[in-house]
């Protein structure tokens, strides 16, 4: 009995787990990955975390810590402090629908920002001057692909 008992508890927690590790979002598995809090700092400063965490699906280009500190400090301190430009930097490198690896095609993107991105796919994938680092990095309302360099608008 014990043992049945036991069984159904190692059961119902793998599947709590996996529907927990399905049910994370863009913002919740930037998060987790650890290489994003600046992306995330400035997600919260252009009050787009709930839009984010939206049904979406979105397909989220994003710039790692590192990207972000080839910007220098004061512009990069200046771009938080702006709201209005700050969420056309971060909107920019979002595009509406769910695009996985293996269906990116080279050619132009409209963003959600309005404007549109180059992608390149002659030397690995590149995202306008960003090159694409790891793909797909899948979340419940879309998926994220990391790139080296924040995109500019």
């Amino acid at each position: 009995m014990f043992n049945i008992l036991k069984s159904t508890l190692v059961v119902a927690a793998l599947a709590f787990a996996s529907v927990a590790a399905q049910a994370a979002d863009i913002v919740d598995t930037a998060v987790a990955a650890g290489s994003f809090k600046t992306l995330v700092t400035a997600i919260k400063a252009a009050g787009l975390v709930d839009t984010l965490k939206g049904p979406g699906p979105f397909t989220v280009f994003a710039p790692t810590d590192a990207a972000f500190a080839k910007i220098p400090k004061a512009d990069l301190d200046a771009l938080l402090k702006d709201k209005g430009k700050l969420t056309a930097v971060l909107t920019y490198h979002v595009v509406a629908g769910k695009v996985m690896a293996k269906d990116v095609k080279a050619g132009s993107v409209k963003t959600v920002q309005g404007k549109t991105i180059q992608i390149s796919t002659t030397n690995g994938v590149m995202v306008n001057d960003a090159k694409v680092i790891k793909t797909d990095i899948e979340a419940s309302n879309g998926v994220i692909h990391v790139i080296d360099t924040v995109l500019m608008p």
